[in-house]
């Protein structure tokens, strides 16, 4: 029998998550006057640029209309524009045919393959034009027109959007980048491009989106002032709820360091305070409509403090499930309608389905085909650049460095641990311990054989702890590294959390795993799950050597060999590192347009002050290494 510790890392999430909660509801309450509402709205906004930062500098849009249809109400004009050099984003601009300026949206696609031809999509746009209004609606990476992906022969890991940006994101910490920062990026340029038409009025523009497109329309509105009314639809409800709802969320939806920073999501919807905000929800919707009616609670509040006009913040919640549906697009065109100072948008309104080929912004539907640079090239580019300007740190600015980007809490003293029920590696008795480096999260440690005993952690004065890939268990059955040190000797050996026993699922490389979850939430938190991982294997040394042990030599394969590495550079007592199936740098990775990596594997920012080979370089003639594995997980050729 077993303790079951597939829940911690959930546990362990939620209560920091609600810790950071009551705090924020506490600040909140004391909000009674005008003065301290624009106070807190100003540490949301500072959060916000951290988050998003760097943004990269404005270049030549290039925009080109490609083509045009005439309907009677409206025109769409088909266009592409470059929100950075070689970055390609197709969109379709909506016309209405009425004299004079008029009010300008940003219409922000959720994730759907077809992108702005998303029959859904292409509604709302054509009623807001039908409205009067000139909406740019845009598509996001790897969805319509823009496959970064396509030139690939094997690209089933990336087959599906959300997948595709998944991947993207994770590439993109290694260099300290953030993955909604580019799609942010898209946006606010096609902002400028809205603002260079005659057509639009400058004082009116709108934002709305639903789905991805209530999360861009969400995160547009916090960053960019000149937006002045925004309806995000089907994304807003609180961290809280999406944590304990088990439901992971995008590259883009983990804006880091937000929750560290003491805020939660409708924050963001603060930012912009107190102009004119619509949140929409379905009633069936997987975007928990509990936490999208505690948001709007709080945003109308917070209005009420500042004096905003009634009608600033307005809440619709349908009866469907997930998406833009009729009665959502009748609410968000009347309340934009109305904050741009129009008439009632028309009544009775129909639209026209139109064929994604016919709404093509390129020749062949393709940006790639039409001259745009993949993403994976452009960061592949900006790595190398990178490497070529950085600076060989020292031995102790490395480890500094390093524990930095870890994120590594405070150790002091030895923590405390548990003896529990021994169990079995085939015939071979094993003692089994719970360390508790951060309660609530704790790492299982084994020794095999269970000597002197099973209810006895005795350490030896060097011994060897080995750090699995996926499981301990696993490992010591099956993995001919690990069994080979097991005959040499007495073994210890460590599933930090997250694996092995608390591992929360069965199919762990899954997209949108739990263990994807996990990392995102070290984002939000500005921290490192790696980090925790690292920090786990750490704790678990300092018990070790408060035991007794004088030296611990560190054998990781696969995901451990990173711990292993990482550990064997920080812990004074650590003695000979031995590499199986370990990366061979995360410069590789970022030559690679596919890396099967886990996420949890990418140290947000590494590639700023160091690779892999230098952690190595610093370990000397301590570290060992055999059968490397290259950005597939397979051994390399």
């Amino acid at each position: 029998m077993r303790t079951d510790y597939r829940h911690m890392m959930l546990d362990y999430y939620i209560g920091r998550l609600r810790e950071v909660r009551s705090r924020r509801a506490e600040e909140l309450f004391r909000i009674r006057r005008p003065a301290q509402a624009l106070a807190y709205r100003a540490k949301v906004r500072a959060a916000v640029r951290r988050a998003f930062a760097p943004l990269p500098a404005r270049t030549p849009l290039h925009a080109r209309v490609t083509g045009v249809l005439e309907r009677p109400r409206y025109r769409i004009e088909k266009l592409t524009y470059e929100s950075r050099p070689g970055c390609l984003v197709t969109a379709n601009l909506y016309l209405p045919r009425v004299a004079g300026r008029v009010p300008g949206v940003l219409g922000t696609c959720g994730h759907s393959e077809d992108g702005k031809a998303e029959p859904r999509y292409q509604a709302f746009a054509q009623r807001l034009a039908a409205a009067g209004m000139a909406v740019l609606l845009y598509e996001p990476f790897n969805q319509g027109e823009r496959d970064q992906y396509e030139r690939l022969a094997r690209r089933e890991c990336v087959a599906g959007c959300c997948q595709a940006h998944n991947m993207m994101g994770k590439q993109m910490e290694l260099l300290g980048d953030y993955y909604g920062a580019w799609r942010v990026w898209d946006g606010v340029r096609g902002l400028d491009y809205l603002l260079s038409r005659p057509e639009v009025d400058p004082r009116r523009l709108g934002v709305t989106g639903n789905s991805g497109g209530g999360t861009m329309s969400s995160w547009l509105w916090a960053s960019d002032p000149r937006l002045t009314m925004a309806a995000p639809s089907c994304f807003i409800t609180t961290f809280m709820r999406n944590l304990e709802n088990e439901l992971p969320a995008d590259a883009e939806q983990y804006p880091p360091g937000v929750i560290g920073a003491g805020l939660e999501m409708v924050d963001l919807l603060i930012a912009a305070a107190p102009k004119p905000v619509m949140l929409l929800g379905q009633d069936m919707d997987f975007f928990d409509r509990r936490g999208l009616e505690e948001a709007h609670a709080e945003l109308a509040r917070f209005y009420r403090v500042l004096g905003a006009p009634r009608g600033n913040t307005a809440l619709f919640i349908g009866a469907h499930d997930h998406g833009y549906h009729d009665d959502a697009q009748e609410a968000m065109s009347a309340f934009l309608c109305r904050a741009a100072g129009l008439g009632r948008p028309p009544r009775g309104f129909k639209a026209e389905e139109l064929k994604p080929e016919q709404l093509f912004s390129t020749p062949k539907g393709s940006v790639l085909k039409a001259g745009a640079r993949p993403v994976y090239e452009l960061l592949a580019e900006c790595a190398a650049s990178v490497a070529a300007e950085r600076r060989r740190l020292s031995g102790g600015a490395l480890r500094k460095t390093l524990a930095r980007l870890l994120a590594l809490p405070a150790r002091g003293g030895a923590p405390e641990y548990r003896i529990l029920r021994d169990c079995r590696v085939g015939k071979t008795k094993c003692a089994r311990f719970s360390i508790e480096t951060e309660p609530p999260a704790r790492a299982i440690l084994r020794k095999l054989p269970a000597v002197p005993g099973p209810f006895v952690l005795r350490p030896e004065e060097r011994l060897e702890l080995y750090l699995p890939h996926l499981s301990a268990e696993e490992d010591l059955a099956s993995c001919r590294h690990a069994r080979a040190l097991a005959k040499r000797g007495p073994l210890w050996a460590l599933d930090a959390r997250g694996l092995g026993e608390s591992s929360p699922e069965e199919n762990f490389f899954g997209p949108y795993g739990l263990d994807y979850m996990f990392h995102g939430h070290g984002v939000l938190f500005g921290e490192s799950y790696l980090g925790r991982r690292v920090f786990d294997v750490l704790r678990t040394m300092d018990l070790l050597v408060s035991l007794g042990a004088r030296e611990i030599r560190l054998t990781g394969r696969g995901q451990g060999s990173l711990l292993a590495l990482f550990a064997g550079l920080l812990h004074p007592k650590a003695g000979r590192v031995a590499l199986a199936n370990a990366p061979r740098s995360y410069a590789e990775w970022m030559r690679s347009p596919l890396v099967a990596w886990p996420a949890a594997n990418f140290l947000r920012g590494a590639l700023r002050h160091f690779d892999l080979d230098d952690c190595r370089r610093a370990l000397g003639r301590r570290l060992r290494e055999v059968e490397p594995w290259g950005p597939d997980m397979k051994p390399v050729r």
